[in-house]
């Protein structure tokens, strides 16, 4: 029966450990390499007023106490309190009492004069010689004023004089004297406006400040703005920028610098540790992964150590720009998936990117942009670039990478973490690492398959070209199998591609898969051009060891001619251990009739037991769906050309039975092809030979001669 899609019939075992132990600790030990720059103790050289020499990022969550913004804070509030004046209550009922003494005392001579018996005259005349800072108005009321109306505008002008200096009067306000009396001049004492007037011009005098400014009570005032002022705390994310490259650094920025201790030479053991446990789970699962799903890549070293090798070096090229504004966007990361895409299949492609993703991402704080950027970039490329046939195919890849590491950058831009000026640089750095990319790619993944022994679809095509030296030779010394060549690639190249196989690998696999011929080309009948063959003179087991040699022969032809190993294994696999029927049946039917002939059924029995060993091809089996379908191709149209009649009925039958001996003599046990693909092969089969072998138009034999007749007269004109 046939064997399922990428079984794996052997559990993990110590080989397998083996393996898995060493190739984890090259890939860990290259990755982990990257750790230096990390354990090297340096001197950034960061300080305020600084320009920051890289884009500078917080490692890890925190919450900082920002002394310099909470200083800022406490300074603005202290400026912000008022000057502070030493008023006290008790200190102005003091100055109150002391002010109306001497107001009193100030007024005895204007006491003396109004209560001595004098005329009016003499009265007047004492009386401009007191109080000079009255105004003109107050005075002529003091002048004409009725000495018994004295004591009661003077205790007025006491009263109110009193009532002042209970409040704060600074002097910075001398102004408010005569307004500060006013306000308290009563009215209880039936003053009439002019004496009311003139009791403020006499005590407006003697209002002085009771308040002074205080440096000690503003300092207090202040101190308690300041002790107001709650502590400022800043939230810093994992991977938040501190200070853009080419910043330059303040004094608030230095504060977190400080604390994550980024402006001092020390070691962060934390990062390396990290790096190096996220380096062993990724590599343990991308080596587990290949176990698992990719057998056949697990067991080729070869093929394992150009994994190994993609992966370690676009990871190292993500982890050394590290942290940096926009170097990390300009590596040309999405070229390790379509190399690994082109070289061996998409799926191990995209799970390498996938890995590659989270690696960079990390190795940039955490940038969950640059993971977005890194594997839809690259898975981007792959999808455009295909299988890389035409050149035209790598840029159009390198466009989709930009394309869609532009959308990736912009949607960043749209939620805040890009400004125009961040938008643009990056931008250009996924333009130039996209081109980069496609370049790479392009110059070396052909290098890479003729190193790693893989075979690329530039090399397939130099390789079908009928100028190879091996297809020339078989065009001129076996013409008749250069023709079943060509045969038997039409037919493989239809089938594998309908099954999705590779078809141009499985063309030319057919071109070289009867090489061995050449060593010996009258052995084979389509070879003979109908003369005698000489199998008809030999034993069978003679024959038949004939007929095997073709293969060692060849795959020694193929090794001389430096054809890749993929190439050549195909020469053995295309006959896998099938059995030579033709020269199997002969030995069976001699002996079966050893006396004259007669079968016996002694005879019956001494040909079922004759061995089959000598009668078989030396193997292996085919390993691959395109070797397989061209055993079943090559089969296929060896016999149906041997048939007499090739209508679709006869033809049907043939290609079933052809494909119903191979399949039960398990010769496509271990390959990847299912009952399906088989009905798919079927009918591509069915479907190439009846255009090849299609009916042509019977002319008769007057008109042949007719038409030659008119063709020949042409070439004599």
């Amino acid at each position: 029966m046939l064997r399922e899609l990428r079984e794996r019939p052997d559990p993990f075992g110590r080989h397998d450990a083996i393996r898995l132990a060493f190739a984890g600790a090259l890939i860990l030990l290259a990755l982990g390499a990257s750790v230096a720059v990390d354990l090297a103790p340096s001197n950034p050289g960061l300080a305020a007023d600084a320009v920051a020499p890289t884009t500078i990022r917080a490692p890890r969550d925190a919450t900082i106490a920002n002394q310099i913004e909470t200083a800022l804070a406490q300074d603005a509030k202290a400026n912000a309190v008022a000057p502070q004046y030493d008023f006290s209550s008790a200190g102005a009922s003091v100055k109150a009492a002391a002010q109306v003494d001497q107001f009193r005392l100030g007024l005895v001579p204007v006491d003396d004069i109004f209560n001595a018996p004098k005329t009016q005259a003499a009265r007047e005349i004492e009386l401009q010689a007191v109080l000079p800072s009255l105004s003109p108005g107050d005075r002529a009321t003091l002048l004409a004023l009725d000495p018994t109306r004295w004591p009661v505008v003077e205790q007025a002008a006491a009263n109110a004089l009193n009532q002042a200096e209970q409040v704060e009067i600074r002097k910075t306000d001398p102004a408010t004297q005569v307004s500060l009396v006013s306000q308290h001049m009563s009215a209880d004492l039936g003053l009439s406006a002019a004496e009311g007037s003139l009791a403020v011009g006499i005590a407006a005098p003697f209002v002085v400040p009771n308040s002074a400014y205080s440096d000690a009570l503003t300092a207090q005032a202040q101190a308690a703005a300041r002790a107001s002022q709650p502590t400022i705390f800043d939230s810093v994310k994992a991977g938040q920028v501190i200070v853009d490259q080419g910043h330059v650094i303040s004094a608030s920025d230095m504060v977190k610098i400080h604390f994550f201790g980024l402006d001092t030479s020390s070691i962060d053991w934390g990062k390396s540790g990290a790096w190096i446990l996220i380096a062993a789970v990724t590599t343990a699962l991308l080596l587990g992964w290949l176990w698992r799903s990719r057998p056949e890549y697990w067991h080729r070293s070869r093929t394992l150590v150009l994994i190994g090798a993609v992966f370690v070096i676009a990871v190292l090229a993500e982890k050394l720009p590290g942290g940096r504004a926009w170097l990390p966007y300009l590596v040309p990361a999405a070229a390790a998936g379509m190399l690994l895409s082109l070289l061996l299949d998409a799926g191990v492609a995209i799970v390498v990117l996938a890995l590659l993703a989270v690696l960079a991402g990390i190795a940039n704080g955490t940038s969950l942009e640059l993971t977005a950027y890194v594997f839809l970039g690259g898975f981007a490329g792959m999808l455009a670039l295909g299988k890389g046939e035409r050149q035209h195919l790598f840029l159009r890849a390198g466009l989709a990478v930009a394309a869609v590491d532009f959308a990736v950058v912009g949607v960043f831009a749209l939620l805040g973490q890009h400004d125009m000026t961040g938008l643009l640089e990056l931008d250009g750095a996924a333009a130039a690492g996209a081109l980069v990319a496609a370049v790479i790619v392009l110059g070396s993944f052909s290098l890479l398959g003729n190193l790693f022994g893989i075979l690329t679809p530039p090399q397939l095509s130099e390789l079908v070209n009928p100028s190879q030296p091996l297809l020339r030779r078989l065009l001129i010394e076996t013409p008749g199998t250069y023709h079943h060549s060509l045969m038997v690639g039409n037919l493989a190249e239809r089938a594998a591609s309908a099954i999705g196989a590779d078809p141009l690998l499985t063309r030319v696999a057919a071109y070289y898969h009867d090489i061995g011929k050449l060593a010996n080309p009258l052995a084979f009948i389509e070879n003979q051009a109908g003369g005698e063959n000489i199998h008809d003179q030999l034993e069978p087991e003679v024959s038949a060891a004939i007929l095997r040699q073709h293969v060692r022969d060849g795959v020694d032809l193929a090794y001389k001619a430096r054809l890749p190993e993929p190439l050549i294994a195909f020469i053995p696999q295309h006959h896998g251990t099938a059995l030579l029927g033709y020269v199997y049946g002969k030995a069976r039917e001699a002996a079966a009739a050893p006396m004259g002939g007669l079968k016996t059924p002694a005879g019956r029995d001494a040909a079922d037991a004759i061995d089959q060993g000598p009668f078989r091809h030396g193997g292996p089996k085919p390993q691959s769906r395109e070797a397989a379908v061209l055993m079943l191709a090559d089969g296929v149209e060896a016999s149906v050309r041997s048939l007499s009649s090739r209508d679709e009925a006869t033809i049907r039958g043939m290609v079933s039975q052809i494909i119903a001996e191979r399949l039960g003599d398990g010769q496509l046990n271990e390959c990847d092809l299912t009952i399906r693909d088989l009905e798919t092969i079927h009918e591509a089969f069915v479907g190439q030979l009846l255009g090849m072998y299609h009916q042509r138009i019977a002319y008769p034999a007057n008109q042949v001669v007719e038409i030659e007749s008119r063709r020949r007269r042409g070439l004599r004109r």
